[in-house]
């Protein structure tokens, strides 16, 4: 299918667009939204255990878009939406979409990034409510993906849905992407990655694009890079009795990765860049998994692997990092001999057999970078009023949680921000929900956007 373009209806500012657009409406965000989280077992993200189906999230979007749309042989009702759905060929199942309301002149603002998988429930036994459900306890709505980011969908699409039906008068046309495949980097060419891509995002460029999956109602003016990375350690397996006969694998990694850590942080500090961002950390490397092939307790293991990952703030290039962790660990295996031991007959290196150990780094294929927010562009400026308009304060903050594809859409000359109404603490942990109130003051802020950019020349 063809990129969106802007199509033509008669121009005129919307000072009172608030009062034409109205408020979130909660039954009918509330209806929608249980829709969603009834698909949140079915689009959990990390294959091979989990494979999404992001089309059943997809398909209640344009549930509602489809009969406010121009698209009369997919059950459009004549307009005035221009709505569509986009699959990568390969992956019938996992859909974008894309829906655009016309405005007249070439401007445009765009809400991007509502991303219809969610991160898996490890065990649903731990949560206090069935994640797959939602449940409503008074302004708390819960379930998995309330926060990040099935909440953010159902709200974009209620915003689209009143544009569509209340037909203001805009200069500038309003775009939402609902993407597919944002919480693992597994699979690439079906995301947003593949939508930028094949150009269906170009028209975006014409204004401000604001990204739609962080927390707690303000502006969020940095990310992080990630890189991840597997150091595996090989030794010599023997038995517990005879240690002196083995090459510990767990002792070599466990020490190998403390000098990697050390120079790490020696090399990558925090930077004065970062306070004026706010980042709540710095950057970071540490390890998050341990595997090893099995066996017995008595048994000293030859191999086994620590994985973690790199988190960056925007300041670092990521490719930079990935050349110094591998230099990191061939300098290692030059003088293994020279690392701390655990213990009188502890070692690395078995003289009378031939034998050294090693460690071996692998980083994953997708390597993220960071985004520091343009602070003088007029995106920022209108997106920081209208938080002070409806939330009552501005407090622009920074972390090093990863959003896909946000740096490069930077650098190909988007004026992306970043903001969102889930509750950072949930983020990806159990017992997840968001604030219906929350939400109301977030479409209240998208309107406050719409307005104040239509009273620009």
């Amino acid at each position: 299918m063809a990129p969106l373009h802007s199509s033509s209806m008669s121009a005129c500012s919307s000072p009172l667009l608030k009062d034409v657009i109205g408020d979130l409406d909660r039954h009918s965000y509330v209806a929608l939204l249980t829709k969603l989280i009834g698909e949140s077992e079915y689009v959990q993200n990390n294959p091979p255990k989990y494979k999404p189906k992001e089309n059943r999230v997809a398909r209640h979007v344009l549930d509602v878009l489809l009969p406010l749309s121009t698209t009369p042989n997919n059950g459009g009702g004549g307009g005035p939406l221009v709505v569509q759905h986009i699959t990568n060929p390969k992956y019938p199942e996992r859909g974008n979409v894309i829906a655009e309301y016309p405005g007249t002149g070439d401007g445009a603002v765009s809400f991007v990034g509502m991303h219809m998988d969610v991160v898996p429930v490890v065990n649903p036994k731990d949560w206090k409510f069935n994640p797959f459900s939602l449940s409503v306890d008074g302004d708390r709505l819960q379930g998995r993906g309330t926060t990040d980011c099935l909440g953010h969908v159902a709200l974009v699409t209620e915003l689209m849905k009143r544009l569509g039906e209340t037909k203001p008068k805009l200069k500038n046309s309003i775009y939402a992407v609902f993407i597919c495949n944002e919480e693992n980097g597994e699979v690439t060419g079906i995301g947003v990655d593949m939508l930028a891509k094949e150009g269906y995002l170009d028209a975006l460029k014409a204004g401000p694009l604001y990204w739609i999956d962080v927390a707690d109602k303000q502006p969020c003016i940095g990310s992080g890079g990630m890189i991840t990375w597997d150091l595996k350690a090989i030794g010599k397996q023997f038995h517990s009795g005879l240690p002196n006969k083995a090459i510990n694998a767990m002792e070599l990694n466990m020490e190998a990765l403390k000098v990697i850590q050390t120079r790490f942080y020696s090399d990558v500090p925090p930077l004065p860049e970062e306070k004026k961002y706010k980042y709540a950390t710095p950057s970071t490397m540490k390890p998050t998994q341990w595997t090893y092939p099995g066996g017995s307790v008595n048994q000293i293991p030859g191999e086994c692997t620590i994985s973690g990952d790199v988190r960056l703030t925007a300041f670092y290039s990521p490719t930079d990092i990935v050349k110094k962790l591998y230099a990191y660990v061939d300098d290692i295996n030059a003088h293994i001999e020279d690392l701390d031991t655990r213990g009188p007959v502890s070692k690395y290196v078995l003289p009378d057999e031939g034998l050294k150990g090693r460690v071996e780094i692998k980083t994953g294929e997708e390597i993220i970078a960071g985004i520091a927010c343009n602070l003088d562009s007029r995106g920022y400026h209108v997106l920081s009023e209208a938080t002070k308009e409806v939330i009552g304060f501005v407090e622009p903050y920074a972390d090093t949680g990863t959003l896909p594809l946000v740096r490069d859409l930077q650098d190909e000359g988007f004026d992306v921000q970043l903001t969102g109404y889930g509750i950072n603490d949930v983020y990806h942990a159990d017992n997840e929900y968001c604030l219906f109130s929350d939400m109301k003051q977030g479409f209240e802020v998208f309107v406050s956007i719409i307005s104040k950019l239509e009273e620009d020349k």
